[in-house]
């Protein structure tokens, strides 16, 4: 049994060492008037190499406490956006003494200390007011390694059979990369994470209940995975390379570069990942064919290989103090080409007879390349915050993919055997254009926020299927089918918040009109909606004390289905299964509610309740015409409730051992008809998150971590537990210029997804695989000038596009 391992697991990652003495330390923030400044942040650095200790956010009062600090020798650091950073200390901290922190004054336009040179290293996860920060940029274990892989170590993020990725036990949740939203399919966006470098990426936040200056769109919430950008004047960059091997090697490689002088910055980066990888499923079916129970014993071998190159490129130009002009281009270039290797064995359950052995053998070729140009400008005014922003995007996507396959049939009479050829070409080609106008006006107390945002999809995929006989090509009628999707969205929003001593509110309205249209030209079917929404939104939060915060919000948000989910194509695994689009798949509306409350702003806890109706989700189903056939497509159910309960808990143990551990609790109930029956499924599930850090005499450090789920539901399938544990070592030398990281995941390759389903004539066993056991090395080293930030970091208009982009791929 796995669940034995994991409570001794946990005790042995959590057991704390002795305690040393400890001493509190309060302080307060204030501007150039001697007023409190909220939401500063404030650091403690180790006064003899600057590495940070704590951190902490300075409340309505501008007051922050630092709880349980050692005895030594301390120095203290601010930091607000439209501030320059302020510096006090050193502060020496003495056994039975609590000594007064000095003021710290934050200024603009102040220069920074020049004998203070910060080496610390950000904390893996950072609760923050409004999200979940997770900071790659640094971490062991995310070096050499990829982006979805960051995202499975994440608090309350699943990454499922088919790749959808879902956070607190709710799926539609929305994928960013640098703000733009990618658009796409649950498997196209597994694809292009799993095909970015995890050295490519600074961060991810996560953010469960988005205010109404975000899309209403997703409704589970947002991940934003932010990538690296040069932060420096003058030139400098980070070069790194890495190999790795796991059943079969891999390699990766990447620059990023920086150079900014006077009005100008340039920016760009450039990575390039090669790997070859597996994926093995096997699926055992069960039911009832011709008045006699039939058992379909499936196996499923996909090795492929892949080639991914991802650039970024810009230029940020300050005409003048308050005017501010960007442009950028973004892409990726992706390529995999896989082998299908499918065996199934077709059984009578009275007897064990072997009625059909059924191999299928192909290849298929993919491509997929996205690029999106930007241009941007900021107007800023005279008072810190008051800013307007405008933003223009085009994006282009194309995606090609090739399918060569063979279903040869025996039976017990070879006169009877049988072999089919078929081939299919499935292109998709998809433009994007965003305009988006933000406005953000500050209060005495509080600020309001003003926008509009409009974005023209359209799509044009053409599949072609064709049987195979001899040097012939038949089209087949059936499968073949040219299908057009036009989507136009107009949004607007206001926002507005305001300070009552210690009671912050924030409140907000969206409104989105939505009309879209889904032509399929070969079958001579059009589908068209037209509606209007809106979407308010909530916020309170509440400073009880120095040492104890509580919130609660409330947003009522859409989910949209991406247009894989929409295009009535088939995609085959074999002759027997296929998944197929749903033209007549709706959005999915959900009002969710969250509770939260901080301790001494490091430990939180959040509880949430969420309604969404008409909930969508993958559902196995039977051919009526031929029960033997079985395929997947997208179906509305009416209801899923949701409740969740999380928890964040970091610890320092000791001087050279941290550790962040994160708890979720939730329950899903689904409920409504499907395949003719009615549905009632719920399930308890948890998902346990711990991450240490270890720093090791000289410049040596370690990281060891492990997750845990439980049993979940998904829809009428339910699914079995999953766990690993990964462990890394990290040197740095050359004056902390270069690194040489050391990682393994999966230790002990205990990953494995395994789902059930007995439900309306579908009674199926899951089994997916893949190689989740590998060990990476990676080179990082930074060069160039590291004393001054960028011009401006900015959002783009596609920051909550492009989820829902499809480039058409199932394999």
């Amino acid at each position: 049994m796995i669940n034995k391992p994991i409570p001794l697991l946990c005790l042995l990652l959590c057991m704390a060492t002795a305690a040393t003495a400890q001493t509190n330390l309060k302080g307060k923030v204030v501007d150039e008037n001697n007023k409190p400044v909220e939401f500063a942040t404030v650091m403690i650095l180790n006064a003899a190499d600057s590495a940070m200790v704590k951190g902490a956010i300075s409340d309505a009062e501008g007051a922050y406490i630092f709880p349980q600090i050692k005895e030594g020798r301390y120095l203290l650091s601010a930091t607000m956006m439209g501030y320059a950073k302020a510096w006090a200390g050193p502060v020496t901290v003495a056994a039975g003494s609590a000594p007064g922190l000095p003021q710290l004054q934050l200024r603009e336009n102040v220069e920074q200390l020049d004998a203070v040179t910060v080496v610390g290293q950000k904390p893996m996860i950072e609760q923050q007011a409004d999200r979940t920060v997770v900071n790659v940029e640094g971490s062991i274990l995310a070096s050499g390694g990829n982006a979805l892989e960051v995202l499975e170590r994440a608090p309350g993020v699943i990454v499922d059979k088919d790749d959808n990725i879902n956070l607190n036990g709710k799926n539609g949740v929305i994928v960013m990369i640098d703000g733009r939203r990618t658009r796409m399919s649950g498997t196209e966006v597994a694809n292009l994470l799993r095909n970015m470098p995890s050295d490519a990426v600074q961060r991810v936040d996560i953010i469960t209940n988005p205010s109404a200056k975000y899309d209403a769109d997703g409704n589970s919430g947002i991940i934003d995975i932010r990538t690296k950008k040069g932060k420096s004047d003058g030139f400098n960059g980070t070069i790194n390379a890495g190999t790795g091997y796991g059943r079969y090697e891999k390699a990766n490689g990447g620059l990023n570069l920086n150079y900014r002088k006077g009005n100008y910055n340039w920016f760009g980066n450039y990575n390039y990942n090669y790997g070859r990888r597996f994926s093995e499923t096997f699926l055992d079916r069960r039911l009832q064919y011709n008045n006699e129970q039939i058992i379909f014993d499936q196996n499923n071998t996909r090795p492929f290989t892949s080639h991914n190159q991802s650039f970024k490129a810009g230029v940020d130009y300050a005409l003048n103090d308050k005017n501010t002009f960007g442009i950028s281009a973004t892409g990726f270039v992706n390529s995999w080409n896989l082998s299908l290797n499918n065996n199934t064995y077709q059984y009578r359950a009275a007897d064990n007879l072997l009625k059909e052995e059924l191999l299928t053998r192909g290849t298929v070729e993919n491509s997929m390349s996205n690029y999106s140009f930007n241009a941007n400008y900021l107007r800023t005014f005279g008072k810190p915050g008051h800013e307007l922003t405008a933003d223009l995007e085009y994006t282009l996507f194309n995606g090609e993919k090739t399918d060569n396959i063979t279903n040869s049939s025996f039976y017990a009479n070879p006169e009877d055997n049988e072999r089919e050829v078929i081939t299919s070409l499935t292109p998709s080609d998809i433009d994007i254009v965003v305009g988006k106008l933000d406005y953000t006006l500050p209060l005495e107390k509080g600020k309001v926020e003003l926008g509009a945002k409009t974005s023209f999809v359209t799509t044009d995929n053409d599949v072609q299927f064709y049987n195979v006989l001899g040097e012939d090509r038949v089209v087949d009628a059936a499968r073949t089918n040219h299908y057009l999707y036009k989507e136009r969205i107009n949004a607007a929003y206001a926002n507005w918040s305001r300070q009552f001593g210690k009671l912050s509110v924030q409140t907000g309205l969206r409104a989105e009109h939505t009309w879209y249209e889904g032509n399929s030209i070969t079958r001579q079917e059009v589908r068209t909606r037209d509606y209007l929404e809106f979407f308010p939104s909530a916020f309170l939060q509440y400073s009880i004390s120095e040492n104890h915060q509580a919130g609660l919000s409330y947003s009522r948000r859409i989910d949209r289905p991406s247009y894989q989910m929409l295009n009535p194509f088939v995609y085959l695994l074999d002759k027997y299964t296929y998944f197929q689009g749903n033209p007549d798949l709706q959005p999915q509306f959900t009002n969710q509610l969250q509770a939260n409350y901080t301790f001494k702003k490091l430990y939180s806890l959040n509880v949430g309740y969420s309604h969404t109706a008409e909930v969508y989700t993958q559902v196995p189903e039977l051919n009526k015409e031929d029960e033997r056939y079985s395929y997947s497509t997208m179906k509305n159910l009416a209801d899923l409730y949701n409740m969740s309960v999380n928890i964040s808990a970091p610890f320092d143990f000791t001087k050279w051992w941290s550790a962040q551990n994160s708890f979720s609790l939730f329950h899903n109930r689904y409920k409504g008809p499907l395949l003719g029956e009615q549905l009632d499924i719920n399930m308890l599930s948890y998902n346990l998150n711990i991450m240490n850090r270890f720093k090791l005499p000289h410049d040596f450090s370690a990281e060891l971590t492990g997750f845990y789920n439980s049993p979940q539901v998904y829809g009428a399938m339910r699914s079995r537990e999953m766990w690993a544990i990964n462990a890394g070592v990290q040197y740095t030398f050359m004056n902390k210029a270069a690194t040489l990281k050391l990682n393994v995941n999966d230790i002990f390759r205990t990953m494995r997804w395994q789902g059930t389903q007995n439900f309306a004539g579908v009674d199926m066993t899951i089994l997916n695989q893949w190689e989740s056991r590998q060990a990476r090395l990676t080179f990082t080293y930074n060069f160039g000038n590291k004393d001054v930030k960028p011009i401006r970091r900015r959002k783009s208009a596609g920051e909550e596009e492009q989820r829902r982009l499809d480039g058409g791929n199932q394999n």
